[in-house]
């Protein structure tokens, strides 16, 4: 199989690298919230699980309609769109607001 220009097997492992451990640290976070009692512990799980139902309807209409390509560049566009979730996940959870 050809790989076509601009995709890098090796970035793409990097980068699905710290999507997982961002993940984790954004789950960590919203563990010891929960395990806590923090008074937004509740509010907090009801917007994860909204949020990973929207997520997953978006990516499932971006493959549908071909908006993420195909091969190693649907796993780059993956990554960016869940990624930048994950980040500002982290932002907010971080700032303790």
């Amino acid at each position: 199989m050809s790989r076509k220009a601009g995709t890098d097997p090796a970035k793409l492992a990097t980068d699905a690298m710290w999507l997982w451990a961002e993940s984790w640290y954004v789950i960590a976070m919203r563990s010891w919230m929960i395990m806590a009692g923090d008074p937004r512990a509740q509010r907090e799980a009801n917007r994860m699980v909204a949020e990973k139902v929207r997520a997953a309807a978006e990516l499932s209409f971006m493959a549908m309609t071909g908006s993420l390509g195909v091969g190693d560049k649907a796993v780059e566009r993956t990554i960016e769109h869940v990624g930048r979730k994950v980040t500002a996940n982290r932002r907010r959870l971080s700032k303790g607001k």
